[in-house]
This record gives structure tokens, sequence and C-alpha cells, in this order.
């Protein structure tokens, strides 16, 4: 059937099943098998007390899928950002996550979000893990029901699942299985459940969500505002020319070209500006701590902190270190 918010937004309708299940007993058949499945890198596995095997389990749609992984042994990698939105949790064995040298572990039966921007690594054993996988078109189109339109979202990962929210988390996730059980994901009662599910996710993991300019709203500015989007979405990583090129499906020249006419900006004085509104953002929750100045800006991008403070002072008419005390 067709999605009501296909319909409603004007995306081209590529939604497909998902189903499979990869299983071993080798460490190196895991690292290639799950690895693959998240385009990891660096990724070892080792047996545990002598044993190891391992299975892995998707259900659902390109849109939303239920996944199961289970191990007896070990495994830790890397993972890239820009993929699926993910919440996670265990209910048995021990996992941690690793982000710019900060480090959570999972408690049992508490969901976590797995960096979506940026890469980051983990590691667990003996783990009875669950996962659900947010494509994230449709995330975006469900949070423009919500108002959140015309934004590009940032979910902090460092951010804990709401208490209160985690009781609807569970609905959630029963009429997803229930939908899938019963009609499969072609269904109505799947399709809704979707939708619920991801609305449930935004609440749990509340997006900032940054505005941006009017002019992006015009049909003219429609590979302009990729671009854009694409800057605000992976600011703390390095960006290029090229990056935003393929992002707009423009040439090199005609981004360029366009962030003149637009904001009277290059591309990359654009990035400098979102980098250092990001920093801003960081110093004023942080409060007075000693050193923190120098971590943030670097991890905006900033290396040479002698120019990113004259930079900061120009844009906000105050020095970081102000900021801090305030």
């Amino acid at each position: 059937m067709a999605d009501p918010l296909i319909e409603a937004f004007g995306a081209e309708e590529t939604i497909a099943p998902v189903r499979f299940e990869v299983s071993g007993t080798r460490p190196e058949a895991a690292v290639h098998d799950l690895g693959g499945i998240y385009a990891g890198e660096r990724w070892s596995a080792a047996p545990s007390n002598g044993r190891f095997d391992y299975r892995y389990t998707a259900i659902g749609d390109s849109e939303v899928t239920i996944r199961r992984s289970q191990m007896h042994g070990e495994i830790r990698g890397w993972m890239p950002g820009g993929g699926d939105y993910v919440v996670t949790w265990i209910s048995a064995g021990t996992g941690e996550i690793e982000m710019r040298g900060e480090r959570w572990p999972m408690a049992h039966d508490v969901p976590v979000l797995f960096p979506a921007d940026e890469e980051f690594s983990f590691t667990t054993a003996d783990y009875d893990q669950r996962l659900v996988h947010f494509d994230r078109e449709f995330v975006r189109r469900v949070a423009a029901t919500r108002g959140q339109g015309g934004r590009a979202l940032r979910i902090d990962p460092r951010r804990s699942a709401a208490e209160s929210v985690e009781h609807r988390w569970q609905g959630a996730l029963t009429a997803l299985s229930r939908a899938l059980r019963v009609g499969g994901s072609d269904s109505d009662a799947w399709q809704d459940a979707k939708v619920t599910a991801a609305e449930v996710f935004l609440d749990m993991f509340p997006p900032q969500s940054d505005d941006l300019p009017d002019a992006l709203s015009q049909p003219r500015n429609a590979r302009l505002r990729a671009a854009v989007e694409y800057i605000h979405a992976h600011a703390a990583e390095p960006v290029t020319i090229v990056d935003l090129s393929q992002a707009a499906g423009l040439s090199v020249r005609s981004v360029q070209e366009s962030f003149r006419r637009v904001f009277d900006l290059s591309p990359l004085t654009y990035l400098r500006q979102v980098r250092l509104d990001r920093v801003h953002e960081e110093l004023l929750e942080a409060g007075p701590q000693a050193g923190a100045v120098g971590d943030v800006a670097r991890r905006w991008g900033f290396a040479h902190l002698g120019r990113f403070s004259a930079a900061y002072a120009e844009r906000f008419g105050e020095y970081p270190k102000q900021t801090l005390r305030r």
C-alpha cells in the first residue's frame, strides 16, 4: 500500500521489505557478517570462555526494522556516522559505546541511541541485544508532521532516554511486533505502528533543530538546501566543497555561486558559522569548567585556538571564556 507520509511530502516510494538472518560459530565470520551489515571498520571478535557463536536477525522494511543480535563471545569495532537512527538495548551481557573519548556503558534494558552523525566505537561481550533501525528520511517526514519540517534534525546520543517515555516505547515495540506477526510489512497496521514508533522515538530522544534560512524553502533553492542540510548534519566532521557538491547534485562552481547568491558567503564560511554556533550552544550549557573551551572547539573542527577565539568574539561579541562564566 502507499505510505501516506510519502504522498503528503512528495517523496519517491522506495519502501522494500527486509527479512534476513546471519549466524555462525567462527569469529572471522562474525566480523564479515556483522561488520558488513553496518559498514564497520577495524572489527575484531574472539571467543569467551572458549565458546563462540552468534545470530543476527532483522525483519521489517527499509524504513523501520526490528533486529536482534546474540553472541557468546566478544566483538568490538568502529561504526561510521550518517546511517540509520538506531535505538538499542541489551538484556544480557555487557556493552560500551565510546565517542570523542567519552564512554558510556549500556545498562540492561535501558534504550540508548547509537551516535548517528559521528564515528564511534563499541565493545560487547556475551550479549543479547535488541535494535530498532529508523531510516532518516522516514523520521524527517514524521518530524515534519509534528511541526519540525524545514529543519535539519540533530539528536544528541549522549542524552538519556526520558523515563516517562520508556513505557510508551515498550508499547510501540509491542505494536510493531504484533503488526508484523499478524499482517506483515504490507499491512495498514504496520504502517500505523511505524509512525507511532517514530513519534515515540522523537519524544524519547528529542532532536535539537537548526532553523534554516527562509530562502531555502523556495523551490529554486532545493539543491542548495540539500548542501546546507549536509553542513548542519555533518558539522563536526571534515566537510569539503566536493562533499557539498555531491550532496546537492551540483558542480563545485554552482555550489559556490549558490552560497554567494543566497547568503553572500562562501560554503566554508557558512560551515564555520554553523560550527561557531554549535560551540556557543555547548559553552552555554557547560558552565564554568577549566579547559572546556579548547576541548569543545577542537570537537567542532577548530584546530587553531587563537583564530577560533577571534572568530568567536566577532560572531558573539564576547570571548569563549566569557560565555562559560555566564
